[in-house]
């Protein structure tokens, strides 16, 4: 179990005394076992780029691009780093080659995905993977991890079944890529429900994922974006009821939590990290963007122990050639 300190323990016991979390149990997710101090490596996310990629994933969005993912992969390496995180979004996706093993195919006939092309199946070239992979291992990178846009809070039926299936086809990607890890979401409460059935949806939803991930050797990370993860108490109320697997964690995102002291709330969360991302803005009560104190956030992690990488996702509206470098020398002294 992860170190943790008495400012985590008071927060814990507070939150579970008002309810704002689940009583634990033998069988649920527990804070990540560390061995040895904290050691971290550096990524750089493809949404960094989210302006200048083409997306075509799960369906074509805006115009063509100037840059592909292959493109961001010559960036990443250009900056040494040692990973490089590639978002689904920007894969190119198309027909399903029904000769390949493991290509697990999504019907897009749900009113979810009624904008699409009247193709009725997308994936992702089985080629392409390869060439990802190859070019990859060629520049010296890592591919540290990837990420979806699922919503486990969606009820039983075909839309459900949607979500879930996406999840398992990029499990798959990520193994043949060799990627150890997704950024998944948990959703938004549906209209009309309340937040106890979705959050019930959602654990249901990752716990189905997880057994199918640990079977591909992939581990699915649930990052605090939003909905039902807005708050760590929330978050913590997710993750304290999915079984207890070495392939399930938390994605420590910087920049997500719109609460009164983000810092705090990352505290919380830090002893569940399989993956940190870090964003340069703070929101601290849903207002006024703010700079985010990159050091703090980094010590958050080394007091947790966390190892692993850390993932620069720039989101500002300056040119990301231009802004990403110095952002990249500053993590790379923090974390050294």
């Amino acid at each position: 179990m992860a170190r943790i300190t008495r400012r985590r323990f008071a927060q814990v016991t507070a939150a579970i005394a008002t309810g704002s979390v689940l009583e634990n149990s033998t069988s649920a997710a527990q804070p990540i076992t560390r061995n040895g101090d904290s050691h971290m490596k550096l990524s750089l996310a493809a949404y960094s780029f989210h302006r200048l990629l083409t997306q075509s994933w799960p369906q074509p969005r805006g115009e063509a691009g100037s840059m592909t993912l292959l493109d961001f992969i010559d960036f990443c390496a250009e900056q040494n780093l040692d990973g490089c995180e590639l978002t689904s979004y920007y894969f190119p996706a198309g027909p399903p080659d029904l000769s390949i093993p493991n290509l697990n195919k999504i019907p897009y006939t749900s009113k979810l995905f009624k904008n699409l092309p009247s193709a009725p199946e997308r994936v992702v070239p089985h080629e392409f993977l390869m060439q990802v992979k190859e070019r990859t291992f060629r520049l010296g990178l890592d591919i540290s991890g990837t990420a979806i846009g699922n919503d486990f809070c969606v009820p039983d039926g075909e839309d459900r079944e949607i979500q879930l299936q996406m999840t398992r086809q990029w499990i798959d990607y990520a193994a043949t890529m060799g990627a150890p890890v997704i950024r998944i979401f948990a959703g938004q409460v549906p209209k009309g429900e309340t937040e106890a059935v979705a959050l019930d949806r959602c654990v249901a939803g990752i716990n189905q994922s997880v057994a199918y991930a640990a079977e591909r050797g992939v581990v699915l990370a649930l990052e605090n974006h939003g909905g039902i993860t807005a708050t760590p108490e929330q978050l913590l109320a997710i993750v304290e009821r999915v079984d207890d697997s070495p392939w399930f964690g938390v994605n420590f995102d910087s920049g997500n939590f719109h609460t009164a002291d983000p810092y705090a709330s990352l505290e919380m969360i830090a002893p569940y990290a399989v993956n940190a991302q870090i964003k340069v803005s703070i929101h601290p009560e849903g207002g006024e963007r703010m700079k985010a104190d990159l050091g703090r956030i980094v010590d958050i992690l080394k007091s947790s122990g966390y190892r692993g990488y850390v993932v620069l996702e720039y989101e500002e509206k300056t040119d990301p050639h231009e802004s990403i470098p110095p952002l990249l020398d500053e993590l790379r002294a923090l974390i050294s």
